[in-house]
């Protein structure tokens, strides 16, 4: 069986154990600590970084990119029959989601309004970028089946529902097309599935604890002004 070695809260994880979930392959996850990597790890990944995913035969893979290409090259694609000009297109689209992973981190970990608002900035107008080009008449991305492009953006459409849900920011504000396809996406069930049972009380701990959106939540429960440019 295969192995991926992950921190609970990687974005990057998240997108290769949803594509192992989508396509119902059986893997194995240990958890590590990344203030405390363990030297085995280290021994096995060039970056030092998760995902890493461990073959059948041993053999330690790194970078998710790399890693989702073994997937379909090894166990088939999540679609069938993709053109060549296609696959190119998903390519593309599913690279614009994964490089805003770190920017969707940075924004939450964020301290202040001021901040907040500069790091956001990026990761709204690529959302802003889908809502233009969904069609608002497919369950999905591009169609009514889950694609590797939908695969890609999950983890910033999860991470985005909970930051709604816990603190009543939603970064998907006046993107409705955007907005059902983050519904359609979270339905399938695959979002909790590819993370693990407490992804959310170690998310809100991180994200949730002398943030922003900390104070955000806190001030919106109490019915007060947010305006939290100090914080």
């Amino acid at each position: 069986m295969i192995k991926i070695v992950s921190f609970k809260i990687c974005p990057f994880v998240q997108r290769v154990t949803a594509a192992l979930e989508t396509k119902n392959i059986a893997y194995e996850i240990e958890y590590i600590s990344l203030k405390d990597k363990p030297q085995w790890f280290l021994d096995i990944s060039p970056n030092g970084q998760v995902p890493v995913l461990v073959t059948e035969n041993n053999t330690a893979l790194f970078e998710s990119d790399a890693i989702i290409e073994y997937i379909e090259d090894e166990f088939g694609s999540i679609e069938a029959d993709v053109t060549n000009e296609q696959r190119a297109i998903d390519r593309a689209w599913s690279y614009l989601g994964s490089k805003h992973y770190l920017t969707q981190c940075g924004t939450m970990s964020s301290k202040d309004k001021t901040t907040f608002e500069e790091r956001s900035e990026k990761l709204i107008k690529a959302f802003s970028k889908v809502e233009e080009n969904l069609s608002g008449t497919t369950v999905f991305f591009k169609s009514n089946h889950v694609s590797k492009v939908d695969i890609a953006w999950l983890p910033l459409l999860h991470r985005a529902d909970i930051i709604k849900r816990k603190t009543g920011f939603d970064l998907l504000e006046g993107l409705p097309k955007v907005q059902a396809w983050q519904l359609n996406l979270l339905a399938t069930g695959i979002a909790v599935a590819s993370v693990a049972q407490d992804f959310e009380e170690q998310f809100s701990n991180f994200y949730l604890t002398n943030t922003y959106l900390a104070g955000y939540s806190k001030s919106k429960a109490k019915g007060e002004p947010v305006d939290l440019t100090a914080s």
